[in-house]
């Protein structure tokens, strides 16, 4: 790369030796035996050393008909068309976190620039969108925290301060180490703890003009916007200077949580604390969600339809049970039991391991083994040693699975078949299971109800342009057979929708009426 630009050695030795080697150099996969290993021997040969300290290598890039793109065939959207229903950060996201800069091929279409907007672009501008609706509504002129302030903040504030110091020790990990996809996962993984946890948890906070919750999210979205500056420029920006009102996200310094020079914790890094514990234990209700509602998904019963009772067993229970109205709220259930796995069997719960192992994977390895590792897994013949590695127990001896060999199936039953009929489980990721209590009666059903008529109200109202502090006067309509269970839970609908009076009437369907008092 730089002997021929530079002239060298005839002219520019100076600036040759300063810019030698690069920094890094990127390449479609196929120069690795091609203009990669060129420069080396080349480097090897003139100056004993490498020819570059980094190396990017893409795969390549396809149409949307899986041939090698091309102008001639025009199988490719339209670039012009994508910006401008896209946007230019759509497409660059979409480039930077496909498995085309892990060295893979990758289809161009658009639908899948479409979900980038879906899943990154959208959650990010709904979060400041969000922040900003609420802080004027409350007339509140938000601030960055105070370190001396985040220990008496609350466990959910506590909980993304501390994954937003994991979110920028891994990007500048990824980014000084040019693991460019590593750097977007990681923050796609913190717009999902960001926007359907923290906010969705804590909108009653925000509606009540918590100034802990409004300065813990300023904080958290300024700090963000530096840290996706260099993964989504434009709309780093926009949010960044719609937050601070400062010149450029882009002139603004990195959020360094230790000083360069001195190595002390800067103030951010102050502000933004670890704490291993809430994290681990906040991690685990949030597999406890996600686990309990795909079981909801799985028997097709819809969030807004109450439940009477949710079993965890799991490990450590206490560490998840203080955040019983967290589970509560998210899951909507009445009663929540927990319980340690070694307790299960005194609940009527009996816990089955299953082992699989994967053929293809494992016969590479094992060969004729792979055989009777098969039938040991299916007979029983197996357990997991100390460091939690299934082992097959075989004629030729104890055969220990390797990692993507096997797969673990850890899954409740419960010992009375009739509860078993009223119930489903499922297991977690990092151990222990979820019961879900299925069975409806008339009151969880009424509730049920109720909720359905909220939402309907929620969509009038934003039909009709009302503000979330705006008070109302509501008229619901339903069928006779439904009136007394809006009735029965009337004053749940008054608070939710924030109507001063309530009225129901028999009507052919369901049907709301809103007026701003």
């Amino acid at each position: 790369m730089s002997f021929a630009q530079y002239h060298y050695p005839f002219e520019n030795k100076e600036t040759f030796e300063q810019h030698f080697p690069c920094d890094y150099i990127v390449e479609y996969i196929g120069q690795t035996r091609g203009w990669f290993y060129v420069q080396h021997v080349m480097a090897t040969a003139l100056f004993d050393r490498p020819a570059f300290k980094n190396v990017i290598c893409h795969g390549i890039v396809l149409g949307s008909d899986g041939q090698k793109m091309s102008k001639h065939l025009r199988n490719y959207p339209d670039v012009n068309g994508v910006f401008n229903d896209f946007g230019s950060d759509a497409m660059r996201w979409f480039l930077m976190s496909s498995p085309i800069l892990r060295g893979g091929n990758l289809i161009v279409t658009a639908d899948g620039i479409r979900d980038t907007v879906r899943q990154v672009m959208l959650p990010v501008w709904s979060s400041y969108y969000f922040f900003t609706l609420y802080a004027n509504a409350a007339g509140y002129d938000a601030r960055m925290l105070r370190a001396d302030e985040v220990a008496k903040l609350p466990e959910m504030d506590r909980y993304l301060l501390a994954r937003l110091r994991r979110l920028v020790e891994k990007t500048q990990h990824a980014l000084d180490n040019f693991y460019i996809s590593d750097a977007c996962d990681a923050a796609s993984d913190f717009i999902d703890v960001l926007t359907n946890w923290y906010i969705r948890n804590n909108r009653e906070r925000f509606g009540a003009g918590d100034e802990n919750a409004f300065n813990t999210l300023y904080t958290v979205l300024e700090t963000f916007m530096r840290v996706l500056a260099p993964l989504a420029p434009m709309e780093a920006e926009a949010v960044w200077r719609g937050l601070t009102g400062g010149e450029s996200v882009h002139l603004a310094d990195w959020p360094f949580l230790k000083d360069k020079l001195t190595g002390e914790t800067t103030e951010l890094g102050a502000v933004l604390q670890d704490d291993a514990a809430l994290v681990a234990a906040m991690e685990k209700v949030r597999e406890v969600v996600s686990g309990t509602l795909s079981m909801r998904k799985a028997k097709q019963i819809r969030v807004r339809q109450p439940l009477a009772k949710l079993t965890v067993v799991v490990e450590n229970p206490d560490a998840v049970a203080a955040y019983s109205d967290v589970l509560k709220g998210e899951l909507n259930v009445k009663d929540i039991e927990f319980c340690t796995l070694e307790d299960a069997g005194s609940h009527g719960l009996k816990i089955v391991n299953e082992l699989r192992v994967n053929a293809r994977v494992a016969g590479k390895r094992l060969r004729k083994d792979v055989q009777f590792a098969i039938k040991a897994s299916k007979s029983g013949a197996w357990h997991v040693d100390a460091a939690g590695v299934p082992v097959c127990e075989t004629p030729n001896g104890e055969i220990a699975l390797e990692e993507g060999e096997y797969e673990l199936i850890n899954r409740v039953e419960e010992e009375n078949a009739q509860e078993a009929a009223n119930s489903v489980s499922a297991a977690l990721p990092t151990g222990g299971f979820v019961i879900l209590d299925t069975e409806l009666n008339d009151d969880l059903l009424a509730e049920g109800y109720a909720r359905d008529v909220i939402r309907a109200v929620q969509e009038a109202r934003k039909a009709a342009g009302l503000e979330i502090s705006d008070r109302i006067t509501l008229k619901v309509t339903v069928p006779a057979d439904d009136v007394a269970k809006v009735e029965q839970f009337k004053d749940l609908v008054a608070h939710d929708t924030s109507s001063d009076s309530v009225s129901v009437e028999a009507g052919a369907e369901l049907g709301v009426e809103v007026a701003k008092v």
